[in-house]
C-alpha cells in the first residue's frame, strides 16, 4: 500500500504534470515548426537555389511494382511501397530541427531574461521584518 501512496504522490507533484503538458505543448509546436519549413522556409530556399526541392532528393532501393504507371515522386512511390533512401526528407528533418532547437534557445533566453529581471526586482524590495509583521498584526487586532 505504501509503494501506491508513493507513485500517487509522484504522479501529482507538479513537476509531473508541468512535463505532461510540455510534452503536449511541444508535440503542438513541433508540428507547427514542421509546417514553417515545409510550407513558407523550404520553398524559399528552393526559389533561391533555382527550384530546389528537398523532399524529391531519393534513391530509389527497389523497382516499383510491374506495371506502375504513377509520377515518380517521393509521395507516389512511397504510396505504391517502393523502398527509397529519402535523404532530401532527411535534410528538411535536420532543418527543421534547427529551427526548432534556435526557437527554443531563443524561449529560454527571454524566460531567463524575464526570471533573472524578477530575481532583481525581489532582491531590491527588501522582505518586511517579522516583527513589523507581528507589530501590524497586533495593531490590527487592536483595531477590532
Amino acid at each position: 500500500m505504501s509503494m501506491l501512496n508513493e507513485f500517487r504522490a509522484f504522479a501529482v507533484k507538479g513537476n509531473v504534470i508541468d512535463l505532461a503538458v510540455a510534452v503536449i505543448i511541444g508535440a503542438a509546436f513541433g508540428r507547427i515548426v514542421d509546417s514553417l519549413v515545409k510550407d513558407i522556409i523550404m520553398p524559399v530556399i528552393g526559389r533561391i537555389f533555382g527550384g530546389l526541392d528537398f523532399s524529391n532528393y531519393y534513391v530509389m532501393l527497389g523497382a516499383p511494382a510491374a506495371g506502375y504507371n504513377g509520377p515518380m515522386t517521393y509521395e507516389a512511390l512511397t504510396k505504391a511501397g517502393v523502398p527509397l533512401l529519402a535523404y532530401g526528407n532527411f535534410i528538411s528533418i535536420v532543418i527543421n530541427f534547427v529551427i526548432l532547437a534556435f526557437i527554443i534557445f531563443w524561449m529560454v533566453k527571454v524566460v531567463s531574461s524575464a526570471r533573472a529581471k524578477l530575481d532583481t526586482e525581489a532582491k531590491a524590495t527588501p522582505a518586511t521584518p517579522e516583527d513589523v509583521l507581528l507589530l501590524r498584526e497586533i495593531r490590527d487586532l487592536l483595531k477590532k
